[in-house]
């Protein structure tokens, strides 16, 4: 067996000082950290594979709107806590433009990045009946969301969708929202980390069961139009962004400047509510909140409650950047589309090297090429893998700590750079020479 880039003893005395018991269960900062003292050590560069950052600048557009309003001298004043009257209104014209989808501005409410949109919604989704107190997640998914619940005290349930596509989805889905205590259905779409993208089909099962079962639907767009397989990028055109919201009138949309728009700083989203759930009544939350319909709720007591309202300067920034677009003078998509190229290079090395992608189709068709892919080895766990790797200087987390039940790791693809292409193929063909398949 020929030396590894590191030292396996450097790296399991990190992994012991940093206090990681089994590396299967790592967080994605521990992850981290262990790369950097790694790479500080010894001096070489870490392939970071890890952290789900966005690695291209911030929309000019974005940041130009947001100057001038801090010029004009909005800072001095709060943000209404329903939102800046003119993102409302382009997130609603922006919705129609890419998703075709009809939602009066009233019902888009801002909030500080989709992780508190969330965040609200599951307090919002787990007081609107008594019996219905568990949120639901089709994983793999966004680890995060479950901190949110735990930090409530919010039960949820949870299955990984890689059996259980296309047909099978109903029957799966159903087994869980006929216990009567499902209050919310979460996922994303893309998925993070597999990528997996639920097709029409498949949203109209979800939208069914929701209404059937008087189910929120909870819809992650972080990942908005970034499914490169489709030319999602002209306003009022189709094809559209897929979406639930075809399906039932159950649903709240999370649309995030983070990664469409690289204005993850900012903490900048929108959260868009059908108008039908926006002005519903729910018995028990109009005995707790003086009849306030659920829309109310979520933006008056809940959001408020948390921020009393979202940067004022920042609203500025995504109304500007959801007009151009909308208006067609700024194709976003075009920004981003390098996170594809970046995941066809990196795809093709790993698998040139005994790697496979672990979920590699939407039913009969390839995975796309985007924000995140999924990578396992014949033979490894995920936690064996993860831990391989750090030897070579690659550092990714575990797929078990999003909800999946497959071996293998998510590889985010936003801060590989060209330059490291070379030496990351110099790398995989020695672990590959080392684990011989």
């Amino acid at each position: 067996m020929r030396d590894t880039p590191i030292s396996k003893e450097l790296v399991d005395n990190a992994i012991r000082q940093f206090g990681i018991q089994d590396f299967e269960k790592a967080t994605i900062r521990e992850v981290k950290s262990v790369a950097a003292f790694a790479e500080k050590e010894t001096g070489v560069e870490f392939v970071k594979l890890e952290m789900g950052i966005p690695g291209l600048p911030a929309s000019k557009i974005g940041v130009e709107a947001q100057i001038k309003s801090l010029k004009d001298g909005i800072a001095h004043s709060y943000p209404d806590i329903q939102g800046y009257s003119g993102l409302k209104a382009e997130a609603s014209r922006f919705v129609k433009a890419f998703i075709n989808v009809d939602i009066s501005p009233e019902c888009c409410v801002p909030v500080c990045g989709s992780m508190q949109g969330t965040f609200a919604a599951f307090l919002t989704c787990s007081q609107c009946s008594k019996e219905k107190n568990t949120v639901l997640f089709i994983d793999p998914g966004f680890p995060v969301q479950k901190m949110q619940l735990q930090v409530l005290g919010i039960q949820y349930e949870t299955f990984d969708v890689y059996d259980y596509r296309g047909d099978k989805l109903a029957e799966k889905l159903e087994s869980y929202l006929v216990k009567g205590n499902i209050c919310a259905i979460v996922y994303s779409n893309p998925n993070n980390p597999s990528w997996i993208c639920f097709n029409e089909q498949e949203l109209e099962t979800i939208g069914h069961l929701a209404t059937k079962y008087n189910v929120v639907v909870m819809e992650d767009l972080a990942y908005f139009a970034m499914d490169f397989r489709r030319n999602l990028s002209i306003p009022f055109v189709p094809p559209y962004q897929v979406t639930v919201a075809r399906y039932t009138e159950n649903y709240m949309l999370f649309i995030s400047g983070s990664k469409a728009f690289s204005y993850a700083g900012e903490r900048i989203g929108v959260v868009c509510i059908s108008d039908n759930l926006f002005h519903r009544h729910y018995d028990d939350l109009g005995k707790r909140y003086e009849g306030l319909p659920f829309g109310l709720v979520y933006s008056t007591r809940m959001l408020y409650a948390l921020s009393s309202g979202t940067s004022h300067s920042a609203q500025y920034a995504l109304a500007a950047m959801l007009k151009a677009a909308s208006d067609g003078t700024y194709d976003f998509r075009k920004d981003i589309g390098v996170y594809g190229q970046r995941a066809h290079k990196l795809k093709e090395i790993f698998c040139r090297h005994g790697f496979r992608i672990v979920y590699d189709k939407d039913l009969d068709e390839d995975i796309a090429d985007g924000f995140y892919f999924t990578i396992g080895y014949p033979g490894m766990t995920g936690g064996r893998l993860a831990h391989e790797l750090m030897y070579y200087g690659v550092s990714a987390i575990c797929l078990s700590t999003t909800g999946s039940r497959q071996q293998g790791l998510r590889v985010c693809t936003s801060f590989i750079e060209d330059r490291q292409l070379e030496e990351l193929d110099r790398r995989m063909a020695l672990f590959n020479e080392n684990n011989p398949v």
